[in-house]
């Protein structure tokens, strides 16, 4: 085809507004004008937010049922906690490979949002068991075998559904805004923003009824609610469904495992070591990435693209391993800063006590507050200063949210300390069933601080993972950035154990004693903002080298 044709096809599509790389519904190319952008995406953050709304229903107090209803120690519900979110949030980079490989989004949605239902009712189902003892005081546990087991089995469950689901179903937002079009190129990026704003609000609304309902009327209903909203967002998703489109690099059509095609690439590399640049020379396309020339040599033997993937996902390596740290940080509150709530005063009035968890809304409140002043107000300045039309790049937004993370820990450390000092003031080192008479609202600025840190951090590295993966792989790159908070909290469970064992020795009072007014969670808030400080520097080093691809 010559360049006069290319381009008169060009401006045919244009003019037909036809997207390409996409169909719809019926496996026809994809109109503009009828399909896509934001009367698309509106179901889809509809569907989101009542998953939201689920998910953190039972993530947000979890702690306080293992403690409570399971009467586990504090220590061990931490790190149960830390397990079962790092298993939700690390799930996705398998789904986002089926999804990518065979599947598709939109089926794979289907399919883990079933199994989300199904865990969410055998939940609800395992909290109306009841307890062996019938109120009678006992040294023994009083937990039915039974009903610990239906729990973490429903618990697994849904964090197999969740994982599929949150990927895939951000991918797909994602792709109802066509790169190639200027308007839409630009909706993208606000589509992330305001899709986390939504979140926030579905989070926010579930941390004050469920939270409630679980301390103040029942467990089952606490997590019955949670059940009928994830149905709720199935039945948006699916209302959507004529409207949306399907991009044909991940819908419709199989292709090879991406983990596979990335790993046959260093394979080949490593094969044709001895190889020289100059007999490797005519198989790269001249544009070809400069970076990690080595790789080049696999062109031999596999397709250029696969080559380029590979490149594209391993220079997000060393960005993705700085922010472990965040992801660590991120862990801390629906555990430790709950538990540190849950001792302090938290009464309104003489009736009504406020749920430690609660206290988890000034994080989303903080988000709600700040995503519109970021997007109203923060970009237009800096993009008068950067002429940049996001402000500032995705990297540099990352850097703040990252940095934001080590005051939060420092003031989480400093209200700790004032805790345990109000605590032995009153005499109460031994009373760890006694309210310490000190006003949780002391907790709120570490809350708000780490929302802020949120909003520059998780909504970058969102925007950031599914910008720099090839069309291809955009469900994995969703899930590389998902990954860093289920490593974090796999990292967390991890510390949680290791410091629990050394600092129990001996006759010792550990970090995380059951008696947190004897215990020390001080210092291990100071050890995690002495990390957050490495990794900044470490993170701010690699940006600085890193070279922006163009995904297509």
């Amino acid at each position: 085809m010559s360049i006069s044709e290319a381009s008169d096809e060009a401006g045919t599509t244009l003019l037909n507004g036809i997207v390409d790389g996409s169909v719809d519904f019926r496996g026809k190319p994809s109109v503009r004008s009828t399909s896509g952008g934001w009367r698309s995406s509106g179901f889809i953050i509809g569907a989101e937010v009542a998953e939201k709304f689920a998910y953190l229903g039972i993530a947000s107090n979890l702690i306080t049922y293992f403690t409570g209803p399971l009467q586990m120690s504090t220590a061990s519900a931490a790190s149960n906690v830390n397990l079962w979110l790092g298993t939700a949030a690390f799930l996705p980079l398998i789904w986002g490979s089926i999804a990518d490989s065979f599947l598709g989004r939109y089926r794979t949605i289907l399919l883990t949002s079933s199994l989300y239902i199904f865990g969410l009712g055998l939940l609800t189902f395992s909290a109306t068991i009841p307890s062996l003892c019938k109120d009678q005081e006992t040294l023994v546990s009083c937990v039915s075998q039974l009903k610990v087991t239906i729990f973490f089995s429903a618990l697994y469950l849904i964090a197999i559904g969740e994982g599929g689901f949150k990927v895939c179903i951000r991918a797909f937002g994602a792709d109802q805004f066509d790169e190639q079009d200027p308007k839409e190129s630009k909706a993208k990026s606000v589509y992330f923003n305001w899709s986390y704003f939504a979140r926030s609000a579905g989070i926010l609304t579930t941390r004050l009824i469920s939270n409630y309902v679980q301390e103040n009327l029942s467990w089952a209903l606490g997590f019955g609610i949670p059940c009928l909203s994830m149905m709720l967002s199935l039945f948006l998703f699916l209302l959507g469904t004529n409207t949306y489109r399907f991009s044909t690099g991940g819908e419709g059509r199989k292709h090879t495992n991406p983990f596979v095609r990335i790993g046959r690439v260093f394979v080949a590399a490593a094969k044709n070591r001895q190889q020289t640049s100059s007999e490797t020379f005519l198989l790269v396309p001249t544009e070809s990435s400069k970076t990690f020339r080595f790789l080049d040599r696999a062109a031999i033997t596999c397709d250029s693209r696969e080559v380029e993937e590979a490149k594209a996902v391993l220079s997000l390596v060393p960005i993705w391993m700085c922010c472990l740290v965040f992801g660590i940080v991120y862990a801390q509150s629906p555990t430790f800063f709950t538990k540190q709530g849950s001792t302090m005063d938290r009464s309104i009035s003489s009736s009504l006590l406020v749920p430690a968890a609660t206290l988890q809304c000034f994080i989303n409140l903080s988000i709600l507050v700040f995503i519109p002043v970021y997007d109203r107000l923060f970009v237009p300045m800096a993009r008068s200063i950067t002429h940049r039309p996001a402000g500032i790049t995705t990297l540099q937004r990352i850097s703040t949210g990252i940095f934001l993370s080590v005051p939060s820990l420092v003031i989480a450390a400093l209200v700790e300390m004032k805790r345990l000092k109000t605590a032995q003031d009153h005499g109460l080192v031994d009373s760890p069933e006694a309210t310490v008479p000190m006003s949780v609202c002391w907790l709120i600025p570490q809350y708000v601080l780490y929302g802020v840190s949120d909003v520059f951090t998780m909504v970058g590295l969102q925007e950031f993972f599914y910008g720099q993966v090839p069309v291809e792989l955009r469900s994995l790159g969703l899930s590389l950035y998902l990954s860093v908070v289920g490593i974090g909290n796999f990292l967390s469970s991890f510390m949680v154990a290791v410091i629990e064992k050394a600092t129990s020795q001996s006759g010792q009072v550990s970090w995380f004693a059951n008696n947190l007014n004897q215990a020390h969670l001080d210092y291990f808030y100071w050890l995690l903002a002495c990390l957050s400080s490495v990794a900044f520097v470490s993170f701010v080093c690699f940006a600085k080298s890193y070279i922006y691809r163009n995904p297509k």
